[in-house]
């Protein structure tokens, strides 16, 4: 299963990110959309999930929730915007990975056997950090993911 991530769209979707997550089963997006049109052109692609982002504030908004479970295959994703607010254990709660963005910085680490990724942003850039999305990948046992940088 090919998953995309993206996150920190702040309104603006690229079509260098939207060529990217092409032949993406799922789209999951870490908050701060910045404008409902953004998940209606994800939704194109494929089923898009998404959380609320601390710029998510206008009423279209409040529909999205602060965090969401993603059943993918046989493994679960916690989604959350800013990894900060994490209020629980994800190993105990059997979570395979932790998917979260605020930062606008690309992440990724294994903690404790979980997968904490954080797609970078996708949106406007914010000082010198990358434009970026990610994709993960789960094949069997496997957990893989990759970064692709839609700087232009």
């Amino acid at each position: 299963m090919t998953i995309g991530v993206i996150s920190d769209t702040h309104g603006l979707l690229r079509p260098e990110a939207l060529q990217a997550l092409e032949g993406s089963e799922l789209i999951v997006h870490a908050g701060d959309v910045g404008s409902p049109e953004i998940l209606k052109r994800l939704r194109v692609i494929a089923k898009t999930l998404a959380v609320r982002g601390n710029v998510d504030t206008q009423p279209w908004a409040q529909t999205l929730p602060l965090t969401e479970v993603v059943q993918a295959e046989s493994r679960h994703l916690y989604v959350l915007h800013d990894l900060a607010t994490l209020d629980l254990d994800p190993k105990a709660a059997g979570f395979a990975a932790v998917i979260s963005g605020h930062s606008h910085k690309p992440v990724a680490e294994t903690r404790d056997g979980v997968l904490y990724l954080n797609p970078g942003s996708a949106g406007p850039r914010r000082f010198s950090l990358p434009i970026c999305l990610a994709r993960l990948r789960l094949t069997g046992d496997r957990l893989d993911y990759e970064f692709i940088d839609l700087d232009t």
